[in-house]
């Protein structure tokens, strides 16, 4: 996205009618900056195990799917400007997610642990959208 569009897509979102519980923009960068960071490290994981074959590949695919749906998040919601396609999306993040968490939960705990964060930043953003979608109908 060049600059135009950027700005564009920033003053796009800064005239939705949002929530009274929604964050300032500057909060977004840090937290998820934080979050790619533990979906990294445990989604890594993941893949390592699936590679040497200590998982299945029915343990390898939610999380596959929830990076492609997080991955497609920001340009169906500010390339595309679409809150009812970025509210689909967002509950097939939230729904891989726990999906992901399930199927990992025998094998590496610490897995599911560690993306307790990312589950509750999911979970509120899902809310979020959903309402910024209801508001802008």
């Amino acid at each position: 996205m060049d600059g135009t569009s950027a700005t564009s897509s920033a003053a796009w979102y800064a005239q939705l009618i949002k929530p009274f519980f929604a964050p300032p923009s500057f909060v977004f960068g840090p937290v998820w900056t934080m979050l790619y960071i533990i979906i990294a490290i445990t989604f890594g994981y993941v893949l390592v195990q699936y590679l040497k074959r200590r998982l299945p590949l029915r343990q390898l695919m939610p999380f596959a799917l929830n990076l492609v749906f997080n991955a497609a998040y920001t340009p169906i919601q500010f390339g595309l400007k679409n809150n009812w396609l970025a509210s689909l999306d967002i509950l097939l993040v939230l729904g891989t997610l726990v999906w992901a968490l399930a199927s990992i939960w025998h094998r590496a705990r610490w897995v599911a642990y560690a993306n307790i964060p990312y589950l509750l930043w999911v979970a509120f953003a899902a809310v979020l959208q959903l309402s910024i979608t209801w508001l802008n109908r």
